[in-house]
């Protein structure tokens, strides 16, 4: 709100160049907080899809987290009045790159009743699949 109240400040001054710098910093914000929303997002996606994989199951209370994830993931992506997305596929791999070791902590402590650490856990799985599924999962049902 306060970079609103000086861009108004800025305009009605006519200061148009640190006018523009700051609508550029606001951008950045606003991207910087659709970046964290779709990592936070991400990291719960990646926790139920290494469940799954690792103890070759899955409950409904993980398929709707992940769909609800999905969702959340979608629509921090969209563009409202432009179009488009924020992110690129390949963004997106590499967001779902970055989660993956924390989802994998945080799975390390449900699956097998947290018997194993997460580098255990993690020589089970395939992650190139999960992270494969998770984007197949983002890119699919968004429409």
């Amino acid at each position: 709100m306060e970079e609103l109240l000086e861009l108004r400040k800025l305009l009605i001054g006519g200061n148009i160049s640190d006018a523009l710098l700051l609508v550029e910093e606001m951008t950045e914000m606003s991207k910087d907080d659709k970046l964290n929303k779709i990592f936070s997002f991400s990291i719960i996606v990646l926790l139920h899809l290494i469940k799954q994989s690792a103890e070759k199951r899955s409950t409904r209370s993980w398929e709707m987290s992940i769909s609800n994830s999905v969702k959340q993931i979608q629509r921090s992506n969209k563009r409202r009045k432009a179009g488009g997305s924020y992110l690129t596929q390949a963004e997106i791999r590499e967001t779902l790159e970055d989660a993956y070791e924390t989802a994998l902590n945080q799975a390390s402590l449900e699956v097998f009743e947290g018997r194993y650490e997460a580098s255990a856990i993690g020589s089970m799985l395939d992650r190139n699949a999960i992270i494969d599924r998770a984007i197949s999962l983002i890119l699919d049902s968004d429409s």
